[in-house]
């Protein structure tokens, strides 16, 4: 018998959904994109217009840098992460852009990725 109780996924698809309806990268200000698995997360910075990835870091890249040392492992992977793209996405002429948190609630990692980003030279 199947349980009628929706899953975690089904309810952050519903909540993707809906802020994708609302949020658009152009090619004056791409769109910032988070995903978080269990153990890693990663950006991506989209240009919607033409459907294209401009670049993308993960932290399975293995990413070096500095991080607040009171800040869980994953939590300051997320922020490492975060200007580490940020600093790519400067080399690369992208200086401004639209955050998509993907669903995910901001608070926690999906936070720490965005200070990151922010602390990198990233405007949004």
């Amino acid at each position: 018998m199947k349980s009628r109780a929706k899953s975690r996924q089904t309810y952050r698809a519903r909540r993707r959904a809906r802020i994708g309806r609302k949020i658009r990268g152009t090619a004056e200000r791409p769109r910032l994109v988070v995903f978080r698995s269990l153990k890693h997360i990663e950006g991506q910075i989209v240009d919607d217009d033409r459907g294209v990835t401009i670049l993308g870091v993960s932290s399975r890249s293995g990413v070096e840098g500095e991080a607040a040392e009171d800040l869980s492992p994953k939590v300051a992977d997320s922020y490492r992460v975060g200007k580490a793209l940020a600093e790519r996405a400067l080399e690369s002429g992208v200086e401004s852009v639209v955050f998509d948190r993907g669903g995910y609630p901001y608070h926690g990692r999906v936070k720490a990725f965005a200070e990151g980003a922010r602390a990198g030279g990233l405007r949004f």
